[in-house]
């Protein structure tokens, strides 16, 4: 497929030169609109225009940058109620004592300054596809299907960035888990009479989290940045009242702190920057929301609110070992007044609610990006909101989150045993992305390679050593989220393998479609009906097979004839200029090629109305659409491995109809088997 032109977008609030997508955020809940001022006097008019233009960029700036607070920073906002506590009370915790203190704590804030806001913010923030990212825009754009087609081995690389987005999944069906279940444990410091409903009071939380997704996130939404901000200003201020009593936890901001640290422990420490690593298991969420919000808003909620908040709270929890090292067991309640325990308990069950929530959303949107660019099967998408296009409900994929979600609060019962197996694959994603991003920057920015090898070098070994260091976590639970993710890349790779092989199989028994438009005076018998038929078809170039049997068999033709197919381009979204491509052939028969990017929906209606403008006018009334189905069947022929063709023609009979999924009227539609041997 090749890359779409060059378009000049229009501006989004800010004023910043964008293409055009739906954010996931509702975020006309968050702003009123601002309105353009023009007075009689001219000059005065443009003075008042301007500023009204300036009034409205800093309310749309703000807007965004508090909804980022919600959607984004939900995930790394919530670390502080298990992170520093698996350092000095998990597995592989070590000893409370003053160094290791300080020195925890300073590869923890160097930790969040390096990944997250070098790494992330400002190096890999920087490759965006078209204003998207997250692993698979990242893919996209580091391994064009030109560049492919022309450099096969490069599929190797290309498997990296499909095996980096199956595993955060894996670690996504950790994080509602870990995030409710660590807030509800704050109520066993309040009264160890709590302890036995730890666990029913998680599974009811979680249960009517996912029982309101088929709502959408609008109706809350508006209420996510504000509630995250209060997150942020009530930790922060329970730092500083620890950091009052222990100023010189401060003293930790000094790196060589975290070199003493390893000194003394040697393997003992390495080990323990799995706990450590907890602090920055949200970097991922900030790259993948960047479409949605844009860096600014990003970096500047990091930067002004999350960072500051959380680096005061870690502070503080040291500050509260270095007083009272007996508290390691939950350092971030013990942190609090006895009077402040149940409000405590509220606003941090309410965060880790949301940022489950974003968590959800983001599988959702992942799974639709793999069904676009042709890596998963059809899903039923419910759209959840009629302004946001972005606000989407899959039904198989929150059940099936739901259900392993509640498995994993059974199974493992407490937060520090759910730590145990969070962030190996999430370090693994990070290790790939930096990969990703270093071809980007080497290939489509054409920095040097030296300056390349130089950045390549220094963010893959704090990855590496990350990743290392959760290789520990394996045997208490890290295999979970490593097979979920296996499983996931397995289904991603068999579905892509079995398309690319039926596509293979339909072109060996197709007919160019210039020749049947050719051949098709030769049909003398052939009745000519009124109105138009469209003949769905994955393969521009040949004759559908629906449309041969139609004529060959039914000896039937209709008045106009349209060869219909839907191409996912390698960018977010295609301008309604490049929404079709029109070609007229002979005897009223056409070739219609639908462009849509991966974060759209293609729908009939759209490509209809878009016919228009290429002088194709097409009613929905007096269509009816052929659609071929094929019925797979497993051989021993070369190109995919038996068991593989069974999974591909399983996931093929469940995937969701065409019908549906085009928004194609059912009672319009006429479907013709055929059998095809794999």
């Amino acid at each position: 497929m090749e890359e779409t032109a060059q378009l000049v977008p229009p501006r989004n609030a800010l004023g910043e030169r964008r293409f055009p997508r739906p954010p996931q955020t509702p975020l006309s809940l968050f702003a009123p609109s601002a309105l353009r001022i023009t007075l009689s006097t001219s000059n005065e008019g443009k003075i008042m225009e301007l500023d009204s233009d300036a009034s409205r960029k800093r309310v749309a700036f703000h807007s965004l940058t508090v909804a980022a607070l919600g959607v984004v920073f939900g995930d790394i906002g919530t670390s502080p109620l298990y992170a520093i506590r698996e350092a000095f009370y998990g597995p592989h915790a070590i000893a409370v004592t003053p160094a290791n203190v300080l020195g925890v704590l300073s590869l923890i804030v160097w930790s969040m300054i390096l990944v997250i806001s070098v790494k992330y913010l400002f190096f890999v923030m920087r490759a965006d596809n078209r204003g998207e990212g997250g692993v698979l825009a990242l893919t996209t754009l580091a391994f064009p299907a030109k560049m492919l087609r022309s450099t096969p081995w490069l599929h190797a690389f290309l498997y990296f960035g499909l095996f980096g987005s199956a595993l955060l999944v894996g670690d996504g069906i950790i994080t509602p888990a870990i995030s409710v279940l660590s807030a509800v444990e704050g109520l066993e410091v309040a009264t160890p009479l709590f302890s036995p409903y730890i666990i029913p009071i998680t599974l009811g939380i979680l249960t009517v989290l996912f029982l309101n997704q088929h709502h959408g996130s609008g109706r809350i939404g508006a209420v996510f940045g504000y509630v995250v901000l209060v997150w942020f200003l009530t930790i922060g201020a329970l730092g500083v009242r620890g950091i009052i009593d222990q100023p010189e936890i401060l003293s930790a901001i000094d790196p060589s702190k975290a070199y003493e640290f390893f000194s003394q422990n040697g393997w003992t420490g390495i080990t323990v920057l799995g706990a450590v690593f907890l602090v920055v298991t949200g970097g991922e969420a900030l790259y993948a929301d960047m479409g949605h919000f844009g860096k600014r808003p990003i970096q500047t909620a990091w930067l002004l609110a999350a960072l500051p908040g959380l680096l005061l709270n870690y502070f503080g929890q040291g500050a509260l070992l270095l007083a009272a090292p007996e508290h390691a067991v939950n350092p971030f309640y013990r942190l609090a007044p006895d009077w402040a325990l149940y409000p405590l308990v509220l606003i941090a069950t309410m965060a880790t609610v949301i940022a489950s929530q974003a968590v959800i959303s983001g599988v959702f949107s992942l799974s639709r990006q793999a069904v676009q660019l042709g890596y998963a099967p059809r899903f039923q998408v419910v759209h959840t909101s009629k302004d946001e296009i972005g606000q989407i409900y899959i039904s198989h994929i929150n059940w099936g989150l739901f259900v392993l979600t509640c498995w994993l609060v059974l199974e493992f019962r407490s937060s520090s045993a759910l730590a145990s197996a969070y962030g190996i694959a999430v370090s693994a994603t990070m290790v790939i992305t930096t990969i990703l991003a270093c071809l980007v920057a080497l290939n489509q920015w054409k920095w040097g390679t030296k300056r390349v090898f130089l950045i390549f070098v220094f963010f893959f070994s704090i990855d590496a050593v990350f990743l290392g260091a959760n290789f520990s976590k394996i045997a208490d639970g890290g295999w979970f989220p490593l097979t979920v993710g296996g499983v996931i890349f397995t289904l991603m790779t068999t579905w892509r393998r079995g398309r690319q092989i039926l596509a293979e199989r339909l072109r060996e028994k197709s007919l160019p479609v210039s020749e049947f438009a050719k051949q098709i005076e030769s049909y003398l018998s052939t009745t000519r009906v009124e109105g138009t038929a469209v003949f769905m078809t994955g393969n521009p170039d040949g004759t559908p097979n629906a449309l041969l049997h139609n004529v060959k068999h039914n000896k039937v033709l209709h008045n106009t004839n349209v060869i219909m197919t839907v191409i996912t381009e390698e960018v977010p979204h295609v301008s309604a200029e490049e929404r079709v491509d029109v070609i007229s052939l002979k005897n009223g028969i056409y070739k219609v090629t639908a462009h849509y990017g991966f974060m759209e929906k293609p729908s009939i209606n759209d490509i209809f109305r878009a016919c228009k403008k290429h002088d194709l006018k097409l009613g929905l009334n007096d269509t009816t659409f052929f659609l071929g189905r094929e019925t797979l069947l497993a051989t021993n022929r070369p190109g995919m491995a038996k068991w593989r063709q069974q999974i591909f023609s399983f996931m093929s009979r469940n995937a969701e109809r065409a019908t549906a999924y085009f928004d194609i009227p059912p009672q319009q539609v006429v479907e013709i088997g055929i059998q095809v041997e794999l």
